[in-house]
C-alpha cells in the first residue's frame, strides 16, 4: 500500500541516516551533540569578538564559556536515554554560564533542544510541568547567580524572562512535533485498515461469485452432456447402418467428454467448495439482453442496446460470463451515475465477441453512492473474464463516465445443431438498436 505522502519528514531524515551509518539513539544524539557544539563554540566566538569594549571578555572568561558551552551540548547525548539526567546538566551548565558573564546573555543550542525533546518523548501535561519547573529552577539559580556577582535587575528581568521561554516555548515546539508524528501515525493505520477492509471486501465477493461461476458451471457440463447423451444414442442406431458415420458421432463424443472434463478440472476443484450448492437455475445468455434493458428502462434508465457483426458460436460459460459482465457494468451505471445514458453494444468480431458498456457521468444535481467505479464489482467482472479466456479492459471516458470493455475468444462448434444449443444472441448480421 502506498502511504509515502502520509511519511513524516523525520522517517525520511531517519532513512539518510541510516544510508550514513549513523544508526541507533545513541550515535544519533552523540551528532548531535557534536554539530551543537561546533556551531555554538564558533557563534560564541563571533559574538564575543563583536563585543564593545565595556563588555569585553577576559581570556579566562572565554576560556570557561566555551568549555560550559561544550559541555552543556555533550549533555544532549543522553536526551533519550537520561532525558531527566539531561535536562538538570543542561539547567545546571546554563547557571554556571549566567555566573560566568552575568553581564551577558549566553545560550548554546542545547536548553532549546533538550525542552523540545521534553515535550516530544512525553505527555504533553507531564512535558509542559518538567519544562516548568527547569525554567523556574533556571530563572530562581541564574537570580541568585546574578545577585551574587553584582548585576543589575534589568539582567535579572533578562534572565528569567529568556528562561521561562526558552524552555515552555521549546517544549510547546516538541508537543505540536510529537502530536503531529501520533496523527501521522492514525492515518498511516486507518489507511492500511481501510485498505485491509477493501481487500476483505474484495475477496468475499470475488469468493461468492467463484461459488455461483460453479453452480453455473455445472449447468454447463450439464448441457454439453446432454448433448453427448442424444449424440450416444445416435451412434449406437448408427453402429450396424453407417459405420463411417458412428465413427465419427464417436469421435465427437470423445472430444466433447475431454472439452467438458478439462473445464470440470480446471474451473470446479478451484472455484467450488464441498459445501457449495448445486445451481439448477436456466442460465442467462446475451440473449437476454433485450429483457435486462427492458428491466433497467423500467427502473428509470436510460438505456440502449446495440448488437452487431454476424453471430458466432460462443461458449456457454462465455455467454453467460458476458451477460454478467454487461448486467454488472448496468448496475454500477446505475449506482454511480445515475441519470446517465448507458450504452450496452454487443459485437460478433472475427474469433471473439465483444461487450463494450458505456455510461457518461451523472446527471447535474444528481448524485450516486460513495464509492469508484473499480472495487469488488470490477474484480467479479475481471474474474469472469478471465475464467473463460478472455480480456477486461476499465475506465473514466474523456468526459467524466465510465466504460468496460470485455472480449471473449469464440468456440468453434461444428455442431450446431445438436439438441440444447443455443446461440448467443438472435441476429442476423445487421446492427440492430434496442
Amino acid at each position: 500500500m502506498a502511504t509515502t505522502h502520509l511519511t513524516a519528514p523525520g522517517a525520511r531524515w531517519d532513512a539518510f541516516l541510516d544510508r550514513c551509518g549513523v544508526r541507533g539513539p545513541v550515535a544519533r544524539d552523540a551528532l548531535l551533540a557534536v554539530t551543537c557544539t561546533v556551531v555554538a563554540v564558533l557563534l560564541s566566538l563571533a559574538s564575543v569578538g563583536l563585543l564593545p569594549d565595556e563588555l569585553a571578555v577576559s581570556p579566562a572568561r572565554r576560556l570557561a564559556l566555551l568549555l560550559l558551552i561544550a559541555a552543556q551540548s555533550a549533555a544532549l547525548v543522553l536526551r533519550r536515554v537520561r532525558l531527566a539526567a539531561c535536562v538538570a546538566l543542561v539547567v545546571a551548565t546554563q547557571v554556571a554560564l549566567v555566573a560566568v558573564a552575568p553581564d551577558l546573555s549566553v545560550r548554546s543550542f542545547a536548553p532549546f533542544v533538550a525542552a523540545a525533546t521534553v515535550g516530544t518523548l512525553l505527555p504533553a501535561a507531564r512535558a509542559l510541568r518538567l519544562a516548568a519547573g527547569a525554567g523556574v529552577a533556571e530563572a530562581a539559580l541564574a537570580t541568585v547567580a546574578v545577585l551574587v556577582r553584582g548585576g543589575t535587575a534589568l539582567d535579572v528581568a533578562t534572565h528569567v524572562s529568556t528562561s521561562l521561554a526558552v524552555w515552555l516555548a521549546s517544549a510547546l515546539v516538541g508537543v505540536y512535533v510529537a502530536t503531529r508524528r501520533a496523527h501521522l501515525v492514525l492515518l498511516r493505520e486507518r489507511a492500511e485498515q481501510a485498505e485491509r477492509d477493501r481487500d476483505t471486501r474484495v475477496h468475499a465477493a470475488v469468493a461468492a461469485e467463484r461459488a455461483r461461476l460453479a453452480r453455473e458451471l455445472h449447468d454447463v457440463a450439464a448441457h454439453h452432456l446432454s448433448g453427448m447423451v442424444v449424440q450416444a444414442a445416435a451412434v449406437e442406431r448408427l453402429v450396424d447402418r453407417d459405420p463411417d458415420a458412428a465413427r465419427e458421432g464417436a469421435r465427437w463424443l470423445r472430444d466433447q467428454g475431454r472439452a467438458t472434463l478439462d473445464n470440470l478440472r480446471q474451473v470446479v476443484g478451484l472455484l467450488r467448495g464441498d459445501d457449495a450448492p448445486d445451481g439448477t437455475a436456466p442460465l442467462p445468455g446475451l440473449a437476454a439482453l433485450p429483457d435486462l434493458v427492458a428491466q433497467a428502462r423500467d427502473l428509470g434508465d436510460d438505456v440502449e442496446l446495440v448488437v452487431a457483426g454476424d453471430v458466432a458460436p460462443l461458449a456457454p460459460l462465455g455467454d453467460v460470463s458476458l451477460y454478467r459482465i454487461a448486467q454488472q457494468a448496468v448496475t454500477n451505471a446505475r449506482q454511480h451515475a445515475p441519470g446517465a445514458r448507458v450504452r450496452v453494444r454487443v459485437e460478433h468480431a472475427p474469433g471473439a465477441v465483444v461487450v463494450d458498456v458505456t455510461n457518461g457521468p451523472a446527471s447535474r444535481g444528481v448524485r450516486g453512492t460513495r464509492g469508484e467505479h473499480g472495487g469488488a464489482g470490477l474484480a467479479v467482472m475481471r474474474e469472469r473474464a478471465a475464467l473463460v479466456g478472455g480480456t477486461l479492459d476499465a475506465g473514466p471516458t474523456p468526459d467524466g463516465g465510465w466504460r468496460v470493455h470485455a472480449r471473449v475468444p469464440v468456440e468453434a462448434d461444428e455442431h450446431e445443431d445438436l439438441p440444447g444449443g443455443r446461440p448467443a444472441a438472435p441476429h442476423d448480421g445487421t446492427e440492430v438498436t434496442a
